[in-house]
């Protein structure tokens, strides 16, 4: 059957192929340009972080935290299994061993009630991932991460313009690490950004950033000229990137707020069913302010889920499940321990949840998307 709904459809503001036009007219396609500055600007002022740069990925964003905060060989990094590979892969790069925790069954979030038990001597840092865009329990872990002399840094990829208690997602730890992937809210295609809450980190941010070097001095005039002076890599976008990323940024309030009238739409819609003990639905705590990143759905078992699914595709919509948890993958028992003898909660919740479309212009056909996934909650029971 061809999907005629997809689970994630890009979306154009309107001003992205002006803004790649004027970046070539401005005759500056590397990156660090204008339109890197805007981008730079704007998520300062709505990160209120101390500083922001723009990377080509949110995995190269986690990977300069890791480098930030001096994570090395037999270090040890705290963190869930339910997440993106990226999560684990930028700390295993030092030589640094993730170590996971189960979540917590309403958010899906790192529990942070395990995270002290999981705490050694060699643990470095706390890597906490905003499941969906609805924050984890900052405070605990920001307490903790304070008694224990620890580092925390936030894989806010699913999280911009989320808050917890008013604060935005990747502002509250040491660092935080954003995505603009297609699949995101804000997209650039791909894409991602550094969020430096410590001023003191800034300075060896940009050296990283820029290969090592102290270009970006050099371009300002504070050194006659550059030089190779730390460990880095190449983590700027093009201005290309930079300039749809303008565009889109400019509408992301706009865009969120499309999302979340389709996500309570679902909400409503998915509420008699939970009643009816045929799924859960998401959970978002009082304190957590979401973006409407995606509705999921948990479903009684992985029978049922893959059910569900397979419903939905027989009518051309897509529907799909989530992470593999790192725990059990090939690369996460070689490289990663599990804190306590099993992750039951992770396991169990990553073979019953399904995600459905959600996408600026899902709207007009959201009564079809509701009628078919209706049904397949009858065939999947």
């Amino acid at each position: 059957m061809t999907i005629r709904i997809p689970f994630n459809k890009p979306y154009m503001t309107g001003r992205e192929l002006e803004y790649i036009s004027k970046a070539h007219s401005n005759g500056h396609l590397s990156g660090d340009g204008e339109f890197t500055r805007r981008c730079h600007d704007w998520l300062k002022e709505q990160t209120g972080c101390a500083r922001t740069l723009l990377t080509h990925s949110c995995t190269g964003a986690l990977e300069m935290s890791a480098m930030l905060v001096g994570v090395g060989p037999g270090d040890e990094v705290i963190m869930p299994s339910f997440t993106f590979v990226s999560t684990a892969n930028a700390f295993v790069l030092r030589g640094a061993v993730p170590v996971f925790v189960d979540v917590r069954p309403d958010t899906l979030n790192i529990d942070e009630s395990l995270i002290e038990a999981a705490i050694t001597p060699r643990t470095k840092a706390i890597c906490v991932v905003h499941y969906a865009g609805v924050s984890c329990e900052m405070d605990v872990i920001m307490a903790l991460a304070r008694k224990h002399g620890l580092h925390v840094i936030e894989d806010a990829a699913q999280g911009i313009l989320s808050t917890y208690r008013g604060r935005p997602l990747g502002a509250i730890g040491t660092l935080g690490a954003l995505s603009f992937h297609e699949t995101k809210n804000v997209i650039s295609g791909e894409g991602g950004a550094l969020l430096i809450n410590d001023p003191a980190l800034s300075e060896r941010a940009e050296i990283i950033r820029e290969k090592g070097t102290n270009r970006s001095k050099f371009f300002r005039g504070q050194v006659d000229k550059y030089t190779w002076v730390d460990m880095g890599s190449s983590y700027l976008p093009g201005e290309i990137i930079a300039a749809f990323l303008t565009a889109q940024l400019e509408q992301a309030h706009e865009i969120t707020a499309r999302r979340l009238a389709i996500w309570d739409r679902y909400h409503e819609w998915a509420a008699p069913f939970e009643s009816d003990g045929l799924l859960r639905r998401p959970v978002v705590p009082m304190e957590c302010v979401h973006n409407a990143h995606m509705y999921y759905l948990l479903l009684p078992s992985l029978s049922a889920r893959t059910k569900f699914i397979e419903s939905l595709r027989d009518k051309g919509i897509g529907s799909v499940f989530h992470y593999i948890p790192l725990h059990s993958a090939p690369a996460g028992r070689q490289f990663g321990r599990t804190h306590g003898n099993a992750l039951p909660i992770t396991d169990d919740l990553s073979d019953r949840l399904a995600r459905l479309p959600l996408w600026v212009g899902l709207e007009d056909v959201m009564d079809e998307v509701l009628d078919a996934a209706s049904s397949a909650l009858v065939a999947a029971r």
